[in-house]
Protein backbone atom coordinates (compact mmCIF):
# COMPACT_ATOMS: atom_id res chain seq x y z
CA UNK A 1 0.00 0.00 0.00
CA UNK A 2 1.41 3.42 -0.96
CA UNK A 3 2.47 5.91 1.79
CA UNK A 4 -0.22 8.31 2.49
CA UNK A 5 0.32 12.20 2.22
CA UNK A 6 1.73 12.84 5.76
CA UNK A 7 4.50 10.45 4.90
CA UNK A 8 3.33 7.65 6.96
CA UNK A 9 3.23 4.28 4.85
CA UNK A 10 0.41 1.62 5.30
CA UNK A 11 -2.14 4.40 6.00
CA UNK A 12 -5.19 5.53 3.71
CA UNK A 13 -5.18 9.10 3.00
CA UNK A 14 -7.64 10.48 5.94
CA UNK A 15 -10.40 11.50 3.14
CA UNK A 16 -10.24 8.32 2.36
CA UNK A 17 -10.75 6.35 5.68
CA UNK A 18 -14.43 5.04 6.87
CA UNK A 19 -15.29 5.66 10.24
CA UNK A 20 -15.45 2.19 12.51
CA UNK A 21 -19.30 1.46 12.44
CA UNK A 22 -21.28 2.93 15.55
CA UNK A 23 -18.71 5.43 16.32
CA UNK A 24 -18.46 9.22 16.00
CA UNK A 25 -15.78 9.57 13.70
CA UNK A 26 -13.03 11.15 15.72
CA UNK A 27 -14.60 10.57 19.11
CA UNK A 28 -13.22 6.94 20.13
CA UNK A 29 -16.41 6.44 21.95
CA UNK A 30 -20.29 4.97 20.97
CA UNK A 31 -23.02 7.55 19.34
CA UNK A 32 -25.04 9.18 22.37
CA UNK A 33 -21.57 9.50 24.37
CA UNK A 34 -19.68 12.80 25.86
CA UNK A 35 -16.84 13.94 27.36
CA UNK A 36 -16.04 12.81 30.99
CA UNK A 37 -13.19 14.29 32.55
CA UNK A 38 -9.62 13.10 31.79
CA UNK A 39 -11.30 10.69 29.36
CA UNK A 40 -9.75 12.35 26.12
CA UNK A 41 -13.23 13.21 24.31
CA UNK A 42 -13.68 16.23 22.49
CA UNK A 43 -15.80 18.61 25.20
CA UNK A 44 -17.90 19.88 22.20
CA UNK A 45 -20.40 16.92 21.37
CA UNK A 46 -22.04 17.82 24.88
CA UNK A 47 -24.26 14.54 24.36
CA UNK A 48 -25.36 12.77 27.17
CA UNK A 49 -22.99 9.52 28.78
CA UNK A 50 -24.73 6.33 28.79
CA UNK A 51 -25.10 3.81 31.79
CA UNK A 52 -23.29 1.15 30.23
CA UNK A 53 -20.24 3.35 29.57
CA UNK A 54 -19.27 4.14 33.53
CA UNK A 55 -18.61 1.86 36.51
CA UNK A 56 -19.72 2.96 39.94
CA UNK A 57 -17.06 2.51 42.06
CA UNK A 58 -17.16 1.78 45.63
CA UNK A 59 -14.23 2.41 48.13
CA UNK A 60 -13.56 1.59 51.64
CA UNK A 61 -11.14 4.13 53.11
CA UNK A 62 -9.53 4.96 56.33
CA UNK A 63 -7.79 8.33 57.05
CA UNK A 64 -6.03 10.01 59.72
CA UNK A 65 -7.81 13.86 59.87
CA UNK A 66 -5.00 15.19 61.84
CA UNK A 67 -3.24 17.43 58.88
CA UNK A 68 -6.16 17.46 56.52
CA UNK A 69 -8.88 20.31 56.67
CA UNK A 70 -12.05 17.87 56.68
CA UNK A 71 -13.52 15.78 53.94
CA UNK A 72 -15.07 18.21 51.67
CA UNK A 73 -12.80 19.94 48.89
CA UNK A 74 -12.88 23.85 50.17
CA UNK A 75 -11.46 26.44 47.94
CA UNK A 76 -7.76 28.21 48.70
CA UNK A 77 -6.04 24.96 48.13
CA UNK A 78 -6.74 23.60 51.65
CA UNK A 79 -5.60 20.28 51.93
CA UNK A 80 -8.99 17.62 52.43
CA UNK A 81 -9.50 13.87 52.34
CA UNK A 82 -11.84 14.50 48.84
CA UNK A 83 -9.26 16.69 47.06
CA UNK A 84 -6.11 14.27 48.05
CA UNK A 85 -8.27 10.91 46.73
CA UNK A 86 -9.58 12.67 43.92
CA UNK A 87 -6.25 13.41 42.42
CA UNK A 88 -5.20 10.07 43.41
CA UNK A 89 -7.99 8.01 41.18
CA UNK A 90 -7.43 10.67 38.53
CA UNK A 91 -3.78 9.26 38.13
CA UNK A 92 -4.57 6.07 38.53
CA UNK A 93 -7.30 6.28 35.46
CA UNK A 94 -5.81 8.73 32.98
CA UNK A 95 -8.46 11.03 34.21
CA UNK A 96 -6.57 14.81 34.40
CA UNK A 97 -9.25 16.65 36.56
CA UNK A 98 -9.50 14.34 39.00
CA UNK A 99 -13.40 12.25 39.66
CA UNK A 100 -15.94 13.57 41.80
CA UNK A 101 -16.69 11.44 44.62
CA UNK A 102 -20.05 11.14 46.77
CA UNK A 103 -18.92 10.01 50.55
CA UNK A 104 -21.41 8.75 53.46
CA UNK A 105 -20.09 11.04 55.72
CA UNK A 106 -18.58 14.58 55.57
CA UNK A 107 -15.93 14.70 58.64
CA UNK A 108 -15.07 17.95 59.74
CA UNK A 109 -10.93 19.24 60.49
CA UNK A 110 -9.57 16.86 62.65
CA UNK A 111 -11.95 13.82 62.72
CA UNK A 112 -10.93 10.85 61.52
CA UNK A 113 -12.22 7.46 59.70
CA UNK A 114 -11.45 4.17 60.32
CA UNK A 115 -14.78 2.97 58.02
CA UNK A 116 -15.52 5.66 55.57
CA UNK A 117 -17.28 5.03 51.97
CA UNK A 118 -17.55 6.49 49.25
CA UNK A 119 -18.51 6.43 45.19
CA UNK A 120 -17.18 7.29 42.19
CA UNK A 121 -18.88 7.09 38.65
CA UNK A 122 -15.99 6.51 36.11
CA UNK A 123 -15.63 5.73 32.81
CA UNK A 124 -15.50 1.96 32.61
CA UNK A 125 -12.72 1.37 29.92
CA UNK A 126 -10.71 3.59 32.53
CA UNK A 127 -11.91 1.07 35.18
CA UNK A 128 -11.25 -2.44 33.27
CA UNK A 129 -7.72 -1.11 32.32
CA UNK A 130 -6.33 -1.11 35.92
CA UNK A 131 -8.69 -3.01 38.01
CA UNK A 132 -6.24 -5.95 38.57
CA UNK A 133 -4.07 -3.60 39.48
CA UNK A 134 -5.93 -0.59 41.44
CA UNK A 135 -5.79 -1.74 44.89
CA UNK A 136 -1.48 -1.62 45.07
CA UNK A 137 -1.34 1.32 42.82
CA UNK A 138 -3.69 3.60 44.99
CA UNK A 139 -1.06 2.65 47.99
CA UNK A 140 1.40 4.13 46.25
CA UNK A 141 -0.34 7.51 45.03
CA UNK A 142 -1.78 8.28 47.93
CA UNK A 143 -0.15 9.95 51.30
CA UNK A 144 0.76 7.76 54.19
CA UNK A 145 -2.47 9.63 56.10
CA UNK A 146 -5.02 8.11 53.40
CA UNK A 147 -5.49 4.13 52.71
CA UNK A 148 -7.69 2.29 50.59
CA UNK A 149 -8.59 -0.67 52.02
CA UNK A 150 -11.44 -1.82 48.78
CA UNK A 151 -12.04 -0.49 45.61
CA UNK A 152 -14.51 -2.08 43.52
CA UNK A 153 -17.63 -1.95 41.39
CA UNK A 154 -20.95 -1.23 43.41
CA UNK A 155 -23.82 -3.18 43.48
CA UNK A 156 -26.99 -1.89 40.95
CA UNK A 157 -28.57 0.92 43.13
CA UNK A 158 -26.02 1.30 45.65
CA UNK A 159 -25.26 5.46 46.74
CA UNK A 160 -22.42 5.88 49.32
CA UNK A 161 -24.66 8.39 50.83
CA UNK A 162 -28.01 7.62 50.37
CA UNK A 163 -27.88 4.01 50.73
CA UNK A 164 -26.68 3.75 54.46
CA UNK A 165 -28.93 2.18 57.03
CA UNK A 166 -26.56 3.95 59.81
CA UNK A 167 -23.09 5.60 60.92
CA UNK A 168 -21.06 4.74 63.80
CA UNK A 169 -18.85 7.16 65.27
CA UNK A 170 -16.62 6.89 68.33
CA UNK A 171 -15.41 9.72 70.99
CA UNK A 172 -12.22 8.82 72.87
CA UNK A 173 -11.56 10.44 76.09
CA UNK A 174 -8.67 9.60 78.75
CA UNK A 175 -9.88 11.28 82.12
CA UNK A 176 -6.56 10.69 84.36
CA UNK A 177 -3.91 13.32 83.35
CA UNK A 178 -1.33 10.71 84.75
CA UNK A 179 -2.21 7.87 82.66
CA UNK A 180 -2.26 10.39 79.12
CA UNK A 181 -0.23 8.41 76.18
CA UNK A 182 1.34 11.06 74.72
CA UNK A 183 1.45 8.38 71.24
CA UNK A 184 -2.36 8.58 71.50
CA UNK A 185 -2.64 12.36 71.43
CA UNK A 186 -4.00 12.71 68.18
CA UNK A 187 -6.76 10.77 68.96
CA UNK A 188 -8.08 11.17 72.49
CA UNK A 189 -9.02 14.06 74.17
CA UNK A 190 -7.17 14.54 77.95
CA UNK A 191 -9.92 15.79 80.34
CA UNK A 192 -8.20 16.90 83.59
CA UNK A 193 -11.18 15.63 85.88
CA UNK A 194 -12.38 12.03 86.30
CA UNK A 195 -16.00 11.49 84.55
CA UNK A 196 -18.39 9.05 86.28
CA UNK A 197 -19.96 6.77 83.24
CA UNK A 198 -23.07 6.38 84.96
CA UNK A 199 -24.13 9.01 85.04
CA UNK A 200 -23.30 10.24 81.52
CA UNK A 201 -24.48 6.58 80.41
CA UNK A 202 -28.12 7.93 81.92
CA UNK A 203 -28.23 11.26 80.57
CA UNK A 204 -27.26 9.47 76.97
CA UNK A 205 -30.35 7.43 77.72
CA UNK A 206 -32.57 10.47 77.66
CA UNK A 207 -31.52 11.66 74.18
CA UNK A 208 -31.93 8.10 72.27
CA UNK A 209 -34.53 8.00 69.31
CA UNK A 210 -35.95 9.93 66.90
CA UNK A 211 -35.66 13.63 67.50
CA UNK A 212 -35.27 17.20 66.52
CA UNK A 213 -31.59 17.13 67.61
CA UNK A 214 -31.44 21.39 66.34
CA UNK A 215 -30.35 22.22 70.44
CA UNK A 216 -27.16 20.52 69.01
CA UNK A 217 -26.21 20.76 65.28
CA UNK A 218 -25.05 23.82 63.45
CA UNK A 219 -28.48 24.67 61.58
CA UNK A 220 -28.05 24.20 57.48
CA UNK A 221 -30.45 26.09 55.43
CA UNK A 222 -33.45 24.31 54.03
CA UNK A 223 -31.76 20.88 55.98
CA UNK A 224 -33.63 18.98 58.47
CA UNK A 225 -32.08 18.70 61.83
CA UNK A 226 -34.67 14.96 62.79
CA UNK A 227 -32.48 12.34 63.00
CA UNK A 228 -32.65 8.70 64.94
CA UNK A 229 -30.49 8.48 67.56
CA UNK A 230 -29.92 4.43 67.78
CA UNK A 231 -27.39 4.19 70.12
CA UNK A 232 -25.57 6.59 72.69
CA UNK A 233 -23.41 4.65 75.63
CA UNK A 234 -19.90 5.20 77.22
CA UNK A 235 -18.13 2.18 78.52
CA UNK A 236 -14.27 1.69 79.73
CA UNK A 237 -12.31 0.67 77.22
CA UNK A 238 -8.71 0.19 79.34
CA UNK A 239 -8.12 1.96 82.66
CA UNK A 240 -8.53 5.82 82.84
CA UNK A 241 -9.82 5.36 79.05
CA UNK A 242 -13.39 6.41 78.18
CA UNK A 243 -14.92 5.96 74.83
CA UNK A 244 -18.00 6.95 73.13
CA UNK A 245 -20.23 4.96 71.21
CA UNK A 246 -22.38 6.96 68.63
CA UNK A 247 -24.81 5.05 66.13
CA UNK A 248 -27.11 7.38 63.83
CA UNK A 249 -29.41 7.05 60.48
CA UNK A 250 -27.29 10.09 59.95
CA UNK A 251 -25.71 12.97 62.15
CA UNK A 252 -25.84 16.78 61.57
CA UNK A 253 -23.01 19.27 61.61
CA UNK A 254 -21.59 19.04 65.14
CA UNK A 255 -23.72 16.61 66.33
CA UNK A 256 -21.50 14.36 68.06
CA UNK A 257 -19.41 16.93 69.05
CA UNK A 258 -22.01 18.92 70.81
CA UNK A 259 -23.58 15.25 72.31
CA UNK A 260 -19.87 14.71 73.82
CA UNK A 261 -19.25 18.31 75.06
CA UNK A 262 -22.75 17.93 77.08
CA UNK A 263 -21.83 14.01 78.30
CA UNK A 264 -18.48 15.59 79.35
CA UNK A 265 -20.39 18.12 81.59
CA UNK A 266 -22.37 15.65 83.24
CA UNK A 267 -19.80 13.48 83.63
CA UNK A 268 -17.25 15.97 85.70
CA UNK A 269 -20.71 16.99 87.88
CA UNK A 270 -21.27 20.16 86.20
CA UNK A 271 -24.90 19.25 85.10
CA UNK A 272 -27.44 16.71 86.14
CA UNK A 273 -28.33 13.99 84.45
CA UNK A 274 -31.64 15.27 82.72
CA UNK A 275 -29.94 18.54 81.67
CA UNK A 276 -29.12 16.83 77.60
CA UNK A 277 -32.84 15.54 77.14
CA UNK A 278 -34.11 19.28 78.77
CA UNK A 279 -31.89 20.72 76.25
CA UNK A 280 -32.78 18.94 73.22
CA UNK A 281 -36.34 19.55 74.20
CA UNK A 282 -35.71 22.98 73.50
CA UNK A 283 -34.94 22.51 70.36
CA UNK A 284 -32.60 26.00 70.65
CA UNK A 285 -28.47 25.65 70.53
CA UNK A 286 -27.89 26.12 74.34
CA UNK A 287 -24.84 28.25 74.81
CA UNK A 288 -23.64 25.67 77.99
CA UNK A 289 -23.31 23.16 75.26
CA UNK A 290 -19.70 23.10 74.61
CA UNK A 291 -18.57 21.48 70.72
CA UNK A 292 -15.88 19.11 72.10
CA UNK A 293 -12.61 19.42 70.65
CA UNK A 294 -12.53 17.00 67.06
CA UNK A 295 -9.42 14.94 66.96
CA UNK A 296 -11.40 12.15 69.12
CA UNK A 297 -13.83 11.69 67.02
CA UNK A 298 -13.61 8.93 64.39
CA UNK A 299 -15.74 7.23 62.16
CA UNK A 300 -15.98 3.67 62.46
CA UNK A 301 -18.12 2.09 60.20
CA UNK A 302 -21.20 2.60 58.05
CA UNK A 303 -24.00 0.06 57.52
CA UNK A 304 -25.86 -0.69 54.60
CA UNK A 305 -28.30 -3.24 53.59
CA UNK A 306 -28.16 -6.37 51.33
CA UNK A 307 -28.46 -5.68 47.49
CA UNK A 308 -32.15 -5.80 47.17
CA UNK A 309 -32.45 -2.71 49.42
CA UNK A 310 -30.25 -0.54 48.35
CA UNK A 311 -32.29 1.59 45.91
CA UNK A 312 -35.07 1.27 48.02
CA UNK A 313 -33.17 2.84 50.90
CA UNK A 314 -31.29 5.60 48.53
CA UNK A 315 -35.23 6.52 47.54
CA UNK A 316 -36.75 6.60 51.00
CA UNK A 317 -33.46 8.62 52.45
CA UNK A 318 -33.35 11.16 49.78
CA UNK A 319 -36.52 12.14 50.21
CA UNK A 320 -36.71 12.74 53.46
CA UNK A 321 -33.55 15.20 53.32
CA UNK A 322 -34.73 17.15 50.72
CA UNK A 323 -37.83 18.10 51.99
Amino acid sequence: MPADPQGSPGRLPARLRLPVPGRLPGSGQPPGSRRLPGAGQPPELGLPVPAELTTRLRLDLSYDGSAFHGWASQPGGLRTVQETLSVALGRLLALPDGVALTVAGRTDAGVHARGQVAHADVPAPAWTRVAGAALRRLGGLLPPDVRVRAVGPAPDGFDARFSALWRRYSYRVCDDPAAADPLRRHDTLWHPRALDLDQMNEAARGCVGEHDFAAFCRRKENGTTVRELLELRWDRAEPAVAVATVVADAFCHNMVRALAGAMLSVGEGRQPPDWPARVLAGRVRDPAVRVAPPHPLCLEEVRYPDRAGLAGRAAATRRVREQ
